[in-house]
């Protein structure tokens, strides 16, 4: 695998984005939104990205992950294994491209095990989601899931896409950049 510095741009815009959305989110609607127990990252429409645009994509949110759970510190573990779930879930999108809508529903999951389920019920009340009554960490683990499905198999789907019409590929494949087909 080649690595060019149009790769090394594009996982820096998509990190940049991805830390700047969630602190526009965190901002506007509250922190909890973006670094609590629902955890409801809207960034995290752009994982679905990777089925088009590759590991640029993947490595950018990753990172962009780091950032967000390092600048908003709830624990070491978070700025780990946060970052480690959105990688996990970005590959599973790169790897299921073929079959985007079961790829984005798929990547919601990862994240909700890993970080929810993991362990962000260590630091956080479980949140109660429509009267059930579950242990802490599986109502971590359902809550970040369902959040990260909207985030991610909703929106983000709908971007993927927006971008994925030839009136968009064409003119970025025109400029260079490399477009997973």
């Amino acid at each position: 695998m080649k690595v060019d510095s149009r790769d090394i741009t594009l996982c820096a815009v998509i990190t940049s984005l991805y830390f700047v959305i969630n602190l526009i989110q965190s901002a506007t609607v509250g922190n909890p939104a973006v670094s609590g127990p629902v955890q409801l990252r809207i960034s995290d429409c752009l994982i679905p990205l990777s089925a088009l645009l590759g590991w640029p994509v993947a490595v950018g949110v990753t990172l962009g992950g780091a950032l967000t759970n390092a600048y908003a510190f709830i624990a070491p573990v978070d700025v780990v294994f946060g970052p480690l779930a959105n990688l996990t879930a970005a590959f599973i999108v790169i790897f299921m491209r073929r079959r985007p809508l079961i790829a984005c529903v798929t990547a919601a999951f990862p994240i909700g095990l890993i970080v929810g389920g993991g362990y962000l019920w260590l630091f956080f009340d479980a949140p109660e989601i429509y009267g059930l009554v579950l242990p802490a960490w599986a109502a971590m683990a359902l809550s970040i899931t369902l959040s990260s499905l909207i985030a991610v198999s909703f929106i983000g789907y709908a971007i993927l896409r927006m971008l994925s019409r030839p009136g968009v590929i064409e003119p970025l494949r025109s400029r260079g950049l490399k477009v997973l087909t």
